[in-house]
């Protein structure tokens, strides 16, 4: 048992002594109500048992306190919190490149790649390479994008308009 207030990153959690409300609702370990008594009584109950007095809400009226033991409640709050950042997708941008003269069956294959990707939950920036000559030809690079887009299909979502920078013709693409 201890009688000093944790600091918790996201806020500051009182325990055992640093409760100084005169009256508290009191949990129980196993979750059952024990209803309004004084804080005093509830440090003396928690101690009893073998276990410490947590501030749950602060800001009720009066405070919610919870008999519980700090260390085990500390340990499985980590846990729950690493297994949520592990299974959290976050979405990134992935990038596809292809040149102007691209044949059928090599879209065909980056086009199911970049499907792939979506269905992960990822963006993709399509990229179309210029080189030498290509750049008279901006044309060629514009229908080479709509027969992309139209490839992709109706799931699909082109963010804001085509953008030639330098040498590239770049789209973004994300699932509906």
């Amino acid at each position: 048992m201890r009688s000093k207030t944790i600091s918790n990153p996201t806020s500051r959690t009182r325990i055992n002594g640093d409760i100084r409300h005169p009256e508290v609702r009191v949990i129980s370990a196993d979750g059952a109500q024990l209803g309004i008594m004084s804080s005093r009584d509830a440090q003396l109950m928690a101690r009893d048992a073998g276990l410490d007095l947590v501030e749950i809400s602060p800001n009720a009226n009066p405070p919610v306190v919870k008999i519980i033991d700090w260390g085990k409640f500390q340990y499985q709050k980590m846990k729950e919190q690493a297994r949520a950042k592990k299974n959290a997708k976050s979405s990134e941008l992935k990038q596809i490149r292809l040149g102007l003269k691209i044949g059928e069956n090599d879209l065909n294959i980056k086009v199911r790649k970049t499907l792939e990707l979506l269905e992960d939950g990822d963006r993709v920036k399509i990229m179309i390479v210029f080189r030498g000559r290509e750049m008279a030809h901006k044309e060629i690079g514009t229908e080479l994008m709509n027969r992309i887009i139209e490839k992709l299909g109706a799931d699909v979502i082109v963010d804001g308009k085509a953008q030639m920078s330098g040498r590239n013709l770049t789209f973004m693409v994300r699932h509906k």
